[in-house]
Order: C-alpha cells, then sequence, then structure tokens
C-alpha cells in the first residue's frame, strides 16, 4: 500500500505519533510519503540546523520526507498561529499535487485543520481517499484557549471554524478519534458514525519504559526524600497550572511539584509561585527526551492537569500515555474521558478540574499513601497501557483502518 501522511508537526519535534505511525508502517511493507514543515514546535522558530527552502526533501530510513516552509510560530498570538498554518495548508496543497500522486490513501494528522488542504485536492482530483486523525476539538479547544478575540469578532471566528470542520468530517472517508467523547461530538459535527473509530494515542515506547530510579534523575527532580510530584510537557494556557501551584502551596510541609517543560503560560506560573511564596514548586525546564524515563522514575506520582472547559473532555493528554508507559500512577485533575479512564482502572487519584483545594486533598492523599499500594497503582498502569495504547496496538488498528479506506477507492 502506497501511503501519503501529512503532519505540519513531525520529528524531530517533540509530536511523535506522526514519526512512529510512517516508521512503522514502513517496516511492515507499505511505501509512506510524509508531507510536512521544518522542525519549529514548541519554540516557534526553526531549529538550529535547518534552512527553509522549497526543494527539500530528506529520508527518514524507508520513510521519504518532503518539507515545505510555512511561517513558524507557536506563542500566544492568534494571528500568528493563523498564519503558521494557513502558510503550511498553502504550501503542502502545492507541493503535494506531485508529491502525493500516485498514493493509495491518506492519512492527515489533525490539528491544524488546514493540514488537510493537499489531501483534500488529491482526493478531488485523483479521489484519493482521506482518514483524518483528530486530535483535537476546534473550534472550541481554539475559542477557550484564551487566545481568540471575544465578542462579535470571536463568534465570527468560532462559526468560521466550525463550518469547516463540519465540511472536513463530512468529506473525510474515515475519522479516527483518540476517546469515546471525541468520537461522539465529531459524530455530532455531521460525520458519519459510520466511519468514525477510536483509537486511544500511544506514546514513544523505545523511550518511555520502566526502569530504576537513579540518584542522577533524583538530582535533577530537586528530590528531597519525601513525595515528589512531576508535571511534564507543554506549560500551555490550558493546562491549569495555576490549579496546581496553588494546590501544593496549600501543602507545602508534605510534598513537592516538580514542573518539567516550557510553554506560553510559563512565566505567569513563575509569578505565582512566587507570590505564594511556594518553595515546594520547582522548575527545571525542558529536558531531553532520552532522560524522561528516568525521571518519571524518580518521581512518586505523575500529575495530569487540565483547564475545565467543554473540549478538554474529550481530550487525553499525552502525559497519560506517557506515565502509563512508564508504569507510573497518575493523579488527574481532569475530567471526560481521562478521568473515566484513571478512574475504570484504578491507576491513580482523581478529582475534578480547576479545583484546587480538592487536588491539594489528592496531594496529601498521594503522600499518606503506602508504597506498596502506589506500586501497585503502577504495575496496572503499564499493563493498561500495554493492552490499550501501546505502539503495537495503534499501528495495527491504523493498518486495518488505512487498508479498507484505501480498498474504497477501488469500489468508487
Amino acid at each position: 500500500m502506497r501511503i501519503g501522511l501529512i503532519s505540519q508537526w513531525y520529528p524531530p519535534e517533540g509530536v511523535f505519533i506522526p514519526g512512529n505511525l510512517a516508521q512503522r508502517l514502513a517496516e511492515r511493507g507499505h511505501e509512506v510519503r510524509v508531507l510536512t514543515t521544518f522542525p519549529s514546535y514548541p519554540y516557534g522558530r526553526v531549529f538550529p540546523g535547518w534552512r527553509q527552502r522549497w526543494r527539500h526533501r530528506e529520508t527518514d530510513g524507508a520513510v521519504a520526507v518532503r518539507r515545505v516552509p510555512a511561517y513558524p510560530s507557536h506563542d500566544t498570538s492568534a494571528l500568528r498561529r493563523a498564519l503558521s498554518h494557513l502558510s503550511f495548508g498553502v504550501t503542502s496543497a502545492a507541493a503535494g499535487v506531485r508529491w502525493l500522486s500516485g498514493v493509495d490513501v491518506t492519512y492527515v494528522y489533525h490539528p491544524p485543520p488546514t493540514s488537510i488542504a493537499a489531501a483534500a485536492l488529491a482526493r478531488a482530483v485523483r479521489r484519493t481517499p482521506v482518514v483524518l486523525h483528530v486530535q483535537d476539538l476546534w473550534p472550541e479547544s481554539v475559542v477557550q484557549s484564551g487566545m481568540t478575540p471575544t465578542g462579535r469578532g470571536g463568534r465570527a471566528l468560532e462559526r468560521t471554524l466550525g463550518g469547516l470542520m463540519r465540511r472536513t468530517y463530512r468529506s473525510a472517508d474515515s475519522i479516527v478519534a483518540i476517546s469515546p467523547t471525541m468520537a461522539e461530538r465529531v459524530v455530532a459535527r455531521g460525520a458519519d458514525p459510520a466511519k468514525v473509530r477510536v483509537v486511544w494515542n500511544w506514546t514513544d515506547d523505545a523511550l518511555f519504559r520502566p526502569v530504576p530510579a537513579t540518584d542522577e534523575a533524583r538530582a535533577v527532580l530537586g528530590h528531597r526524600g519525601r513525595c515528589t510530584v512531576m508535571f511534564a510537557g507543554n506549560l500551555g494556557l490550558l493546562q491549569g497550572l495555576e490549579t496546581a501551584i496553588r494546590a501544593a502551596a496549600a501543602v507545602r510541609d508534605r510534598m513537592d511539584l516538580v514542573l518539567v517543560g516550557s510553554g506560553a503560560d510559563e512565566h505567569r506560573a513563575r509569578r505565582l509561585v512566587a507570590e505564594l511564596g511556594a518553595e515546594n514548586v520547582r522548575f527545571v525546564g525542558r529536558r531531553p527526551a532520552e532522560e524522561m524515563a528516568d525521571l518519571y522514575a524518580a518521581a512518586q506520582w505523575q500529575l495530569l492537569c487540565l483547564r475545565d472547559v467543554p473540549a478538554l473532555r474529550a481530550a487525553v493528554p499525552s502525559k497519560l500515555q506517557a506515565a502509563l508507559a512508564c508504569g507510573a500512577p497518575v493523579i488527574a485533575s481532569v475530567a471526560g474521558d481521562t478521568a473515566a479512564l484513571v478512574r475504570s482502572t484504578d491507576v491513580g487519584l482523581t478529582c475534578p478540574p480547576e479545583d484546587w483545594r480538592a487536588l491539594a486533598d489528592r496531594f496529601a492523599e498521594a503522600a499518606a499513601l503506602p508504597a506498596g499500594v502506589r506500586q501497585e497503582m503502577g504495575r496496572r498502569a503499564r499493563q493498561v497501557y500495554q493492552e490499550r495504547m501501546s505502539l503495537r496496538v495503534g499501528v495495527d488498528q491504523f493498518e486495518d483502518i488505512l487498508t479498507k479506506a484505501a480498498a474504497q477507492r477501488g469500489r468508487a
């Protein structure tokens, strides 16, 4: 099978789903052609050593990669973000006319919605089926992020994006959602229920795995020999960092909170820590991906924290899979499918989002929980990941979805 894979994000960026999928499908004998842009996420600037140019091609193992220029941005400016997405839509569609010629099916990693431009053009011209992998619900996640205008302008933007997504869902030959609630909402937006499947996201199995705790990793976290909760990933506007920081400050005598990563909300979070005098909250910045399994092992708990907005109830933060793959129990200050999964599998503790008092209670409970109980949660976490979310399980499902979509072309 000849597969076109379109994603604005691709390794060496940290968005690993498209790269993992491309590599594993190629290993199974499929011809994979990737259409992407130059790496800039999450910094909003092109990585050192890279230069944007039009005629750029490379190989990633057995995978052929075509990169096109786009305006790089990942800050809090809605205008610059929109320009980034729109520019990729335009350049990828122009390059895709030739690059995707002859593929049997096209996979599109969404968001942003403009990533579907090249696939939509191939579908219109050559009737190439499209498989849309929905990671985030638009326009809700954009409108509720706080970056978009309010009032009449905001409502106009919401209507425009909503109409675009309805047309996108209806035109896709197959849609993959990352949670049951997201699947339901995609159907509510006009997608054919028969075309929608749920595939839980995976993490990078080679990097995230159970390892022994080391003194070096403990030192990086500033471990002080007491309960340490780690938040790893994007310190962004939707992560609900204020809730986590206020909760940690309320139980500062019993636990430490370590924030590993960076993002648009980091400066505000640092100011809040200073205002509260929360000496038990530490920032250690971004760390190489190769170190993350060691850091997961060095902390007793992993924190999942999101704001209480409707769009996020269907979201499953990638740090959940990373924690489960490492056999780490979680504290989840979230709603929706993520909270339901944590509760039903007993791999951690939960509380409502944006309720810092409830989260402080969970922090205190986590600090008091016997080590044996916590370790059993960690064992279950690893089992849940292997059975439901591993890379092998995900690629098996996608290979089946792509094969069936490609077969539809021959019957059309």
